[in-house]
């Protein structure tokens, strides 16, 4: 299960593990449509997959996506079970200190930390041994971005999380470990883009003086769900093109 797969890197994402021969639950709340894409881009291809709606950062949010998967699951045939799960989903709010307000603290600490700590309890719960958990994290928890300060506030509690669990799941063999993109050409950041000054900023970056494509994302995520990366875990692993280095 990929949260938040109906755009960008999410979707990215949701594609190469179909491509990797994973059935996919591609969750999404807000766009039906795109997330249909991705479901038929996906089986153009020869893999499977299937939407999930619903919103994240309520109170009961796990156990309705849960009861949404396990249903969907049931329906073809097999056990509620789960092997990976991406933590995708997340809201921003650009806010400098001075800017921040009660509601967007309550609003990106929900989705963000609330929801995600949730999604992982329950996901756990039907997850064997040898289980996959990898959360999208961000770079600005390595370099200050104190023009988000409650974003990257929330992708840091991301980061301890990751490491907490890697040690308590470890003797069932789930690894956890965080990815950490830096400016990726998605639509979160398409103001930033939309001129070509503002677009070789953020090229500028990078070492590669480019900006990053789901697809740069995507391939870090496939290795950490196979096998390849069962001696990994508790890891941040920072893929943004070597940006301020």
């Amino acid at each position: 299960m990929v949260t938040g797969a109906s755009r960008g890197i999410g979707r990215g994402m949701a594609e190469r593990l179909a491509a990797e021969g994973a059935l996919v639950a591609v969750h999404y709340f807000n766009s039906a449509t795109a997330a249909g894409e991705v479901v038929d881009s996906i089986r153009s291809r020869g893999g499977d997959a299937f939407t999930l709606r619903t919103e994240l950062g309520v109170p009961g949010d796990a156990e309705a996506l849960y009861t949404a998967l396990d249903a969907e699951l049931a329906r073809r045939g097999t056990e509620p079970t789960l092997d990976i799960l991406v933590n995708n989903a997340a809201v921003s709010g650009s806010a400098r200190l001075h800017e921040v307000t009660p509601e967007l603290v309550d609003r990106i600490f929900s989705v963000n930390v609330t929801s995600l700590l949730f999604v992982i309890q329950e996901g756990v719960r039907r997850m064997g041994e040898g289980g996959r958990i990898i959360n999208i994290s961000s770079a600005v928890t390595r370099v200050a971005y104190p023009e988000s300060v409650v974003y990257s506030m929330s992708k840091g509690a991301m980061d301890t999380l990751t490491i907490a669990l890697a040690k308590e799941l470890g003797p069932r063999r789930i690894t956890v470990n965080t990815v950490s993109p830096g400016f990726v050409a998605t639509d979160m950041n398409a103001g930033l883009r939309s001129t070509p000054a503002g677009a070789a900023r953020l090229a500028d970056m990078s070492v590669f003086n480019r900006i990053g494509e789901p697809s740069d994302i995507a391939g870090i995520v496939a290795f950490l769900a196979s096998p390849d990366s069962q001696w990994m875990t508790g890891q941040r692993i920072e893929v943004s093109g070597g940006s301020h280095l």
